[in-house]
């Protein structure tokens, strides 16, 4: 992880202030990995279970890193080195001061599913008024985040800030640095259970963005999601949702390819897309934008010019066939989400299902899988291709459709070149550990 500073000869004073240390040179920017650094960063040494960051201050050294953050000094190490009790921490609590010096306002995202389809829908939406800022890739972490919070400088007026978590408290220090006014969480459901245990723990995990907005602010609330409905807030509430109780009362439609029409308290929106994953993100998002003072023309207008990024649901059609590329992450509900997608593109062939791993879910993984393998002989998929340890559970689980388990990427690879034709449509699904997106990339280009 690395990012350029937007103000270095203000970071660096603020650095020299919170450290007690002179520097003779101006920081441009921050890294975390000496693999990425540039001439001028501040390279954060970090001691991980495996790997060491002090192992490789002499790299930054090689690169003409301006200083390193460490917590132990290396005299054979020709760069500047400022020593604290813990590198991380003290980038944080940088991050921290540098996020107060501003005005700006924070709307923070988080959730199991659609929170960066979200965030990336609202940067898109507001973007056509002002200059906003986000999260870029998967800097939203207690590593990322901090970085993202160094990137903001005055020009911006409002930030969206997409929050990970893996364990209790995460969400709630997140949100101690980014200070955010507004809150959306998209929904609770089963991830990360190896870390957090229990789906109540998720779901206390998650509130703490809730709890953290001030009486001013305002939380959005999916009033679908059980998990989410009832949490606990001072803000005011605005909900969310395809019931008619809601502030925003969504409904769907298709026309005749398809393709979802978005109904919001009376206005259409046509989405392009045939994914109601993709409506539910939408609907969120005009529910921020819209309250916070947007037109229904400009909203439409950018949803309709919005495209996915890359692991995310997003289309592709080669040699006339169509590949879904959710590749990005999984659990059991984007991934049953997902084949409802398959089963809702328009095709004259066959429907293949490629599933991959679902990873960190602990003791709910034989069983999330299997259910994946019982909804996938529901709803007759053609070819169901499971790959990885895990995913053997979903194989012996299907049941009236054909179905191969793969534990090494080539054979199902040319299994499926095999099987795929033209006018097919085929699902790429797993977590993001399982690297799908290159099964797929050789079959389109086979």
């Amino acid at each position: 992880m690395r990012i350029d500073l937007p103000e270095p000869d203000k970071f660096t004073k603020l650095v020299t202030k919170m450290t007690s240390h002179q520097l003779d040179r101006q920081i441009t920017g921050v890294t975390l990995d000496t693999r990425e650094a540039q001439a001028g960063d501040l390279y954060v040494a970090m001691a991980g279970e495996r790997v060491d960051g002090h192992d490789f201050l002499q790299q930054a050294a090689d690169v003409d890193c301006a200083a390193a953050l460490v917590s132990k000094l290396n005299s054979t190490a020709d760069v500047f080195q400022i020593c604290v009790d813990d590198p991380t921490a003290t980038v944080s609590e940088l991050a921290k001061e540098w996020r107060s010096s501003l005005s700006l306002e924070v709307i923070g995202i988080t959730g199991s599913n659609g929170k960066t389809t979200t965030k990336d829908l609202l940067i898109h939406i507001f973007s056509a008024w002002h200059l906003v800022h986000g999260t870029r890739g998967n800097y939203n972490t207690h590593l990322g985040l901090p970085l993202t919070l160094l990137e903001l400088d005055s020009q911006y007026s409002r930030s969206f800030l997409e929050m990970g978590a893996n364990q209790r408290g995460d969400i709630g220090y997140l949100c101690s640095l980014s200070l955010p006014r507004h809150g959306l969480i998209t929904n609770i459901a089963p991830s990360h259970l190896s870390s957090f245990g229990s789906m109540e723990t998720i779901r206390e995990t998650k509130s703490e963005l809730f709890q953290s907005l001030p009486e001013g602010g305002i939380a959005f609330v999916n009033a679908d999601d059980k998990n989410v409905r009832d949490l606990p807030t001072n803000a005011k509430r605005v909900s969310y949702g395809f019931s008619h109780e809601c502030d925003f009362a969504g409904d769907i439609s298709r026309d005749d390819d398809g393709h979802i029409i978005l109904d919001i308290n009376g206005e259409n929106i046509n989405t392009g897309s045939a994914n109601q994953t993709f409506a539910k993100n939408l609907l969120a998002a005009s529910a921020v934008a819209s309250t916070l003072g947007f037109s229904w023309e400009v909203i439409r207008e950018r949803a309709t010019s919005f495209e996915a990024v890359s692991g995310r649901c997003r289309l592709h059609v080669s040699n006339g066939v169509t590949a879904i590329d959710d590749t990005y992450n999984a659990n059991l509900t984007s991934t049953l989400a997902a084949i409802d997608y398959l089963f809702s593109i328009p095709s004259s062939g066959k429907r293949h299902f490629v599933f991959g791993d679902m990873l960190e879910l602990g003791d709910s993984s034989e069983n999330h899988h299997h259910q994946v393998g019982v909804a996938a002989s529901k709803k007759g998929v053609d070819h169901f291709y499971c790959y990885g340890t895990e995913a053997s559970a979903a194989a012996e689980a299907a049941n009236g459709i054909d179905v191969c388990h793969f534990d090494e990427k080539e054979d199902l690879t040319e299994a499926a070149k095999k099987n795929v034709s033209p006018g097919d449509v085929i699902l790429f699904k797993g977590s993001r550990g399982m690297a799908l997106e290159s099964v797929m990339k050789v079959l389109l280009e086979g």
